[in-house]
């Protein structure tokens, strides 16, 4: 094997062991990819939120399509409605 055939290899190594930290270390490089996996970990969990919001989105709208006693409470607790034999009886606040 000659000298020069036997160098190349050496220096290959050497400047791969003297790039690949400054690589790592630069703001692109091992500090960029923590941050990101961070910001995938704060996504995955508001993606997860939002499902959960869905399907409880989804079960109300069942509800209100097909369950009168659902439709009821609604009227009753958020627009304050009454059946026409129902008495209404108001105090002043205190």
């Amino acid at each position: 094997m000659r000298p020069s055939a036997a160098l190349l290899p050496f220096s290959l190594m050497v400047m791969a062991i003297m790039t690949v930290p400054t690589l790592v270390l630069d703001e692109q490089g091992l500090p960029r990819y923590r941050h990101l996996r961070g910001e995938l970990r704060e996504l995955r969990d508001s993606n997860e939120e939002l499902v959960r919001e869905i399907a409880t989105l989804k079960g109300e709208i069942d509800a209100l399509r097909s369950d009168p006693a659902y439709v009821e409470r609604i009227a009753r607790d958020e627009l304050g409605m009454v059946r026409a034999e129902e008495f209404v009886f108001q105090f002043p606040p205190r």
